[in-house]
């Protein structure tokens, strides 16, 4: 049995948990290492028995806690090769040595789970997102990614559960605050999905068998949970999908610890 678990998902911070029961794994950790830990313990796993912290890539919000973290425990980090470069140059103080790095495309296992990565599109060295199985279930995580590429699709393909960004309402964005170099940014084709693009995602894996799926790295100023559910929830449905019968659909929290999902 798989549990996910987020501690944290948004332009502040991102962090998940994947574990069997025995093999924990983190999927980045944007946020403090104090935070992490307490997270930890209060799920009831010991921080020293973290298996490792699997990268998608080097931004800030989903690295800000490595270096301290690295500094107090001894797990070794997975990365695509690009994204263990900007890593290495951005904490000067890691240990090249802890760092695993691989090509987007790759599997290997740690413990009991296999771990599928496959390459994201994001404005980012090498943007990874991750597919892990065990026991016949999957858990696929992918956000920051500005569209959805033929590899992101197979690489969640087949997953029971799937975190999924629902990052802002287009309309909302445009007519925002933000400057304009970073509305463009986040509209990009190496930006950030819509609630629109990240429900097309969404209702391609339902049809494939997903039955939990996460709305996950949701702006804080260009969306609400609510708006994200009701968009994602009215594809499902028009798709002719019954919520809580034939999907869970949930939305992570930005800054707290969410719910634990098991598949």
């Amino acid at each position: 049995m798989l549990t996910l678990t987020t501690l944290a998902s948004g332009s502040s911070g991102n962090c998940t948990l994947v574990s069997d029961g025995h093999t924990h794994l983190l999927i980045d950790a944007g946020i403090s290492a104090r935070r992490i830990t307490n997270a930890l313990k209060a799920l009831d796993i010991d921080p020293k028995e973290l298996a490792g912290v699997l990268v998608t890539h080097e931004h800030s919000d989903h690295i800000s806690g490595l270096a301290t973290l690295t500094k107090q425990l001894s797990f070794p980090l997975y990365a695509s090769s690009g994204t263990a470069r900007a890593l290495c140059a951005k904490l000067t103080a890691l240990d090249e040595n802890r760092v695993h790095s691989f090509t987007p495309g790759a599997s290997f296992e740690i413990g009991a789970l296999a771990v599928e990565t496959f390459p994201t599109p994001h404005d980012a060295a090498q943007s990874t997102g991750y597919a892990l199985s065990c026991g016949g279930r999957k858990a696929a995580i992918v956000t920051d990614l500005g569209h959805v590429t033929p590899e992101v699709e197979e690489g969640i393909k087949g997953a029971h559960l799937l975190v999924a960004e629902t990052n802002h309402d287009p309309e909302w964005l445009r007519s925002g605050s933000y400057p304009y170099f970073l509305k463009e940014r986040i509209l990009g084709s190496e930006g950030h999905l819509s609630n629109q693009d990240g429900a097309r995602l969404i209702c391609s894996a339902a049809a494939q068998g997903a039955k939990t799926v996460v709305l996950a790295h949701l702006s804080k100023d260009n969306n609400t949970p609510q708006r994200a559910y009701d968009t994602v929830a009215m594809a499902l449905m028009r798709q002719g999908a019954e919520l809580e019968r034939d999907v869970v659909l949930a939305v992570a929290p930005r800054v707290e610890m969410g719910c634990s999902y098991r598949v």
